[in-house]
């Protein structure tokens, strides 16, 4: 019975680790897109991994990086052992207990720290800052790897070679040496291994164009989890698994040939350090050279920092901009304003082109973050109706740093087939029928609008009284909300996942278009209608630039294939004659009319007091 029990115990186990590997498996080969239902076998995603010249990118910059820094913590880590071991007791104490902090410090603080350390020292965040940090945060995994064995070395052997006419350096590689490869090896691997796997460090110290998988997949994630990726993490998961049953994996041996066992595993392990390793390392490294020298040699002068929205322009939009100007495009994505705004702020990364929303503009240009646009170098705005441009005033007045890009409202999103009843009101989303059933966005401001609407207070509101009733009112709502989500809320409704879900207008045309059981709605109450602009830093290194970028994107047929892509509302009446569908060119979701707009407010920046009482409050919305 024990044993019956501890073999269900052990399966349940297993069920649970593996059980989510094993349906990750199974989605990366599922021919549909969606997660709700199966729509044949196919290899399709592993070819669209491999064509996929971003996450291609992507895995090489973290070979190369975990190779580079493996190998500078190996030997900083191995000197330094070298050093401490021949000092008084207390200072190798000293020492030991410094070189420990980064292993028991928050990997969080530690990020952050080389951060500000660079920012500080005027060191732009890339590459090299990337390598630089993983370096740092590998040397005392590597002492902690080869100390041990050091002290095992018997240090008369080595004073004997001395003796004996060796040099001092010539003594350490010939005896001391060879009886710590086992501790080196574990160093280098174990750097590697953690330089492979991380994600916190590199996300704070990374520069535009840079990712590694980590970062590369985090960013696909926020977006919408796709197949793709499905198939890169069914990739990763074989390979680290075959790698640990070649490690692991040894014949039995009898007792007597143990030493000799070991003797040959040492000197097989020390011949791969010297030969086999160094040639595979010159090898990545070489191709690494190359590779990054001509990534540098293009994102010299002629090239454009791009900051925008995640799946908010058509990438066949930025190869023609480098087809047509030669200028390559370095582009980065965030999720929302608030994430974006920290880097701005810091001049961390020298952005030429930011696309922020029109609350976030007037925060900045009150901020003087923003250099004014030379307008004599974007003759196509002409093609910028002239009902955005004066909305635009609201938060650009004068129109002096901004270029309208895309605009739209927040409303209710809702399944027809999970929704009986017509839909005009955000108190819907307090229902409880709809429990476990409803999306809301992952954003403080459009939280708080959904609830400052739904008790009549205007979206804007610094009242106290207010916001605490609406945060309270967020609150109540908690226990029915599904998930708080950005972009996931596009794929959960097109899947059926959910009944309700509060999305942007853009959003809405596009699930739509994926499952036509979905409807949009602007709720009675009032919502926002906001406006995402083309602005440029005040510390833009190509502002040239970054003006013919904002020139090419008004042209016609350029905002017509963005429109196309995103399905976000385009300002450039121009493009709009050129739309072909009746259906999309009429549709009150992307041009509402006077009458749906009437309720609607645009977002004001509020003051860094209110922001921080907003924040609070929405933290205390998230952690209740």
């Amino acid at each position: 019975m024990k044993q019956a029990l501890r073999r269900l115990y052990l399966g349940l186990i297993f069920v649970l680790m593996y059980a989510p590997i094993v349906t990750l498996i199974v989605l990366s080969f599922n021919k549909s897109k969606t997660r709700a239902k199966w729509g044949g076998f196919t290899m399709q995603w592993y070819r669209n991994l491999l064509e996929n010249e971003q996450i291609m990118n992507a895995f090489y910059t973290t070979l190369i990086i975990a190779l580079l820094s493996a190998i500078a913590a190996t030997v900083i880590g191995t000197m330094a052992c070298v050093a401490i071991q021949v000092m008084g007791r207390r200072s190798r104490r000293a020492l030991m207990a410094i070189a420990n902090i980064p292993m028991v410090n928050p990997e969080i603080v530690t990020a952050v720290s080389l951060m500000l350390v660079f920012i500080a020292l005027r060191i732009g965040l890339g590459f090299r800052t990337i390598l630089l940090s993983h370096i740092t945060f590998n040397i005392p995994y590597v002492i902690l790897s080869v100390m041990p064995k050091l002290r095992q070395t018997s240090r008369s052997t080595y004073e004997a070679a001395l003796d004996l006419g060796a040099s001092p350096l010539r003594a350490f590689f010939q005896v001391v040496f060879p009886d710590i490869v086992p501790g080196v090896l574990s160093g280098f691997l174990l750097s590697f291994t953690m330089s492979l796997d991380d994600f916190v460090i590199t996300h704070f110290t990374k520069g535009p164009g840079i990712d590694t998988l980590s970062t590369k997949i985090y960013t696909e994630v926020r977006k919408g989890i796709k197949p793709e990726i499905y198939a890169l993490s069914t990739l990763l998961f074989v390979t680290v698994l075959l790698l640990l049953i070649l490690v692991n994996y040894s014949p039995e041996k009898k007792e007597s040939h143990v030493k000799k066992t070991i003797t040959r595993a040492t000197r097989i392990r020390y011949m791969a350090l010297r030969r086999v390793l160094p040639a595979f390392m010159a090898l990545v490294v070489i191709a690494g050279g190359i590779y990054y020298g001509s990534q540098s040699s293009l994102t010299g002068g002629d090239s454009v920092i791009v900051y925008n929205w995640g799946e908010y322009m058509d990438p066949a939009v930025l190869e023609l901009f480098e087809e047509e100007t030669g200028i390559q495009v370095i582009y980065e994505e965030f999720e929302t304003n608030e994430i974006m705004y920290p880097k701005i702020k810091t001049g961390a990364i020298a952005y030429d082109v930011v696309c922020p929303s029109d609350y976030m503009i007037q925060r900045m240009i009150e901020e003087n973050l923003l250099a004014k646009i030379d307008f004599d170098k974007i003759p196509n705005i002409q093609n910028i109706g002239s009902t955005y441009l004066e909305k635009s005033t609201e938060f650009d007045p004068g129109n002096q740093y901004s270029v309208p890009y895309c605009w739209g409202t927040l409303g209710i999103l809702y399944n027809k087939t999970k929704v009986d009843e017509p839909i005009d009101s955000w108190s819907v989303l307090w229902d409880e029928r709809y429990a476990d059933s409803i999306l809301m966005q992952d954003s403080v401001r459009d939280a708080f609008a959904v609830a400052l609407c739904s008790l009549g207070y205007s979206l804007n509101s610094t009242d106290l009284d207010e916001l605490t009733a609406a945060r309270d009112l967020l609150i109540q709502q908690k226990p029915l909300v599904q998930a708080y989500v950005v972009d996931q809320v596009r794929d959960k409704m097109i899947g059926n996942e959910a009944a309700l879900g509060v999305i942007y207008s853009g959003e809405a045309i596009f699930t739509q278009r994926e499952n036509p059981n979905l409807e949009y709605v602007i709720p009675k109450e009032g919502s926002n209608i906001w406006i995402d602009s083309w602005v440029i830093p005040k510390n833009a290194q190509h502002k040239e630039n970054a003006e013919k970028f904002i020139n090419f994107l008004c042209r016609p047929d350029i905002a017509l294939m963005n429109f196309d892509y995103i399905t976000y509302s385009t300002p450039n009446t121009a493009a709009q004659e050129l739309i072909e569908d009746e259906n999309i060119r009429s549709s009150t979701i992307a041009f509402p009319t006077d009458e749906m707009l009437e309720n609607c407010t645009a977002y004001r920046f509020l003051g860094d007091e209110m922001d921080s009482v907003y924040n609070e409050f929405w933290n205390q919305v998230k952690s209740n």
